[in-house]
């Protein structure tokens, strides 16, 4: 769940390139979607740490310097997620559309349902 979660398949991206800073995977992971809250970044950066997928190298110099990188195993998840990633942003626009049929072909159903519902209540009650 955490490697699909949108800002794990977004850090993971990004850390494919090359090691990061955080401010500096901050303002790369913004540029593709959303910006993403410095909590929201460092519950993400900790969660995928714990999973083994992003190491963080904490150097003891002044100022601190802390540089992301991915792991072996956290290489071969983001390639993986780059792979869908890429399909989405391509296929979107057939998305889009298949959700705009979806869309207007509930709407006809529904109109066509409280037609058919005010007709029968229109319709002289046999019970008399």
């Amino acid at each position: 769940e955490h490697i699909t979660s949108r800002w794990g398949v977004l850090v993971l991206i990004e850390l494919l390139d090359r090691p990061h800073r955080f401010s500096e995977l901050r303002r790369a992971v913004g540029r593709v979607g959303r910006s993403v809250s410095e909590k929201m970044l460092t519950q993400t950066l900790q969660t995928l740490e714990r999973d083994g997928l992003v190491h963080r190298d904490a150097k003891p110099v002044i100022p601190p310097r802390v540089d992301y990188s991915l792991t072996p195993l956290g290489h071969e998840a983001a390639e993986r997620v780059r792979g869908l990633a890429e399909w989405t942003h391509e296929r979107m626009t057939d998305v889009e559309r298949a959700r705009q049929e979806y869309d207007e072909t509930r709407a006809a159903q529904q109109q066509e349902t409280r037609a058919a519902r005010q007709e029968a209540r229109a319709l002289p009650s046999r019970a008399s």
